[in-house]
């Protein structure tokens, strides 16, 4: 290559290499920063928190508040990954038939994914609401006693995952639609007249096609539903008495949540969520090679 065309390439990269460092690169090195040190907010401030090593970490991991919310985050991400995807693949196959105002009723099933997430939260929190939602009011109609989804231990995480559920199944809907379009038909008139029904033409044809598609749509499922902070917070606030906590809120409470702030344990429990995202990242990456190679 010329130095010419060098000089080009390193012109049109330098933009998208500006954007990472300050937005991406920069954040992930101050919060890791963060998570090394003692600050407080005069430190914060002033900039010469000591450096205290890996003890905000090991702060965090005896902390009792650590298990609870593993285990909610990790039930969080895993329901609402499942019902997310089942519900988005069955959804597409529907619409995937192009029958009348198939367009329209798919542009409807988008609204919750373009709504603000406050507003999503406010309004599941409104329906939710033990003594005058909607959904209380609806069981009473069918003979059920009331529920306190939001302000018992027992419902709280439920209705979490609930409200995040319904405001992801539109993208897996929209992706995974994506994936059936490139299917060719002509697979499908095969397959029937071999004999194969519709569960089977699904199961033989569509799913293992689909499959590339599916993988991206679950990790990008994945990191996103592990950070969610938005809808958590609005409906509980973690609560009550950390019922519904996870690592994202968890994080967001130690940080900013309390008159003293604890800004090196909140950093490192974001940076667990960072861990746990390049992990599943990795073995993604790792998957696609390996069925590149065979």
């Amino acid at each position: 290559m010329s130095p010419m065309k060098q000089r080009a390439a390193w012109a049109f990269l330098a933009p998208v290499t500006v954007y990472l460092a300050l937005f991406y690169a920069y954040p992930l090195y101050r919060n890791l920063d963060l998570s090394l040190r003692d600050y407080t907010v005069r430190s914060f401030v002033q900039g010469d928190a000591p450096f205290t090593g890996l003890a905000n970490y090991r702060k965090v991991l005896a902390d009792p508040v650590f298990a609870p919310a593993l285990l909610h985050t990790a039930v969080f991400t895993t329901v609402c990954l499942v019902f997310q995807y089942a519900i988005g693949l069955a959804l597409a196959v529907f619409f995937n038939r192009n029958f009348r105002l198939s367009a329209t009723l798919r542009a409807l099933f988008l609204v919750p994914w373009l709504l603000p997430l406050i507003v999503s939260a406010s309004t599941w929190s409104w329906m939710l609401n033990s003594e005058s939602g909607v959904v209380n009011a609806a069981l009473h109609t069918l003979g059920i006693g009331q529920v306190d989804w939001l302000t018992s231990p027992s419902w709280s995480l439920t209705s979490v995952i609930i409200a995040n559920i319904w405001i992801g199944v539109p993208f897996n809907l929209v992706v995974l639609h994506s994936g059936l379009q490139s299917i060719p038909a002509s697979l499908y008139e095969a397959a029937a007249i071999d004999g194969a029904n519709a569960w089977q033409r699904f199961w033989r044809v569509t799913f293992p096609l689909l499959r590339p598609v599916s993988a991206i749509t679950l990790l990008l499922g994945l990191i996103y539903t592990l950070k969610v902070f938005d809808i958590i917070w609005i409906m509980t606030k973690g609560g009550p008495a950390d019922s519904s906590t996870t690592f994202a809120t968890w994080s967001y409470r130690l940080g900013f949540g309390n008159l003293l702030p604890a800004f090196g344990p909140g950093a490192a429990v974001g940076n667990l969520l960072v861990v746990a995202a390049l992990l599943f990242g990795l073995v993604y990456v790792r998957a696609q090679r390996k069925q590149a190679l065979s």
